[in-house]
């Protein structure tokens, strides 16, 4: 049965179970790197379950950290574990699931922690008043934090450079091919580097942010400071 809700999903390791943030490691420790991705998660799970109007999953991987998954993530979020061997099949099984039981997703991730949520917000509303087929968030390393459909549409992630500046501009050459209307959300970014996380604690530091990754702040923004001396 299909739900006239949408849902908002967030794609993510879970710490813990799978290697976080290899490319923050140095300058952080393999155990800051950790505690890092959990800000990030938790930080995000928080505001996708303060949404109005919308269900909130975590689509996770591997699939055994279920059952710890379930101590940490905030009421009311469902837990979906993510299937198949690359990301554009985990993303194609992630819509299937989901579109069988709601009128539209959109997917997320969890690497931009300080993402305004009025933009998902605006990207479920698009998808919801059936304003576009597609809902992208660009983020400035070539990929995007968000995409959004509210039919099937494997087409769109087979054969994509994943983990390359080309993501984006892929995924909208194909969307175009397959003739589906796109709406674009302003353009952000991850936090996958030296370079991502300093510029992180600097957006912390001056507009504040989720409770949990503010709190490491400090102490990363300090390793940075360390390191950047020596």
């Amino acid at each position: 049965m299909t739900h006239a809700s949408p849902a908002v999903a967030v794609m993510a390791k879970a710490p813990g179970f799978a290697p976080v943030k290899s490319r923050l490691q140095p300058p952080l420790t393999a155990d800051e790197a950790r505690a890092l991705a959990t800000a990030f998660l938790l930080d995000r799970l928080d505001a996708v379950a303060a949404l109005a109007d919308a269900a909130a999953v975590l689509a996770f991987a591997p699939a055994e950290a279920a059952a710890v998954l379930r101590t940490l993530i905030p009421p009311g979020v469902r837990l979906l574990a993510q299937r198949g061997d690359d990301l554009g099949a985990r993303l194609t099984h992630v819509f299937d699931d989901l579109l069988a039981q709601h009128a539209a997703v959109l997917v997320l991730d969890a690497d931009s922690p300080t993402l305004p949520m009025t933009w998902v917000a605006e990207g479920v509303a698009m998808l919801a008043a059936e304003q576009a087929d597609v809902v992208l968030g660009p983020s400035d390393d070539g990929g995007y934090w968000s995409i959004g459909l509210r039919t099937r549409c494997p087409a769109l992630f087979a054969d994509v450079p994943w983990s390359t500046e080309r993501v984006l501009e892929t995924t909208l050459a194909r969307a175009q091919t397959l003739r589906l209307r796109v709406a674009l959300l302003p353009r952000w970014f991850d936090v996958d580097t030296e370079a991502d996380l300093r510029r992180l604690c600097d957006d912390v530091a001056v507009s504040g942010g989720p409770w949990r990754t503010a709190a490491l702040v400090p102490a990363l923004a300090a390793r940075l400071a360390a390191g950047a001396t020596r």
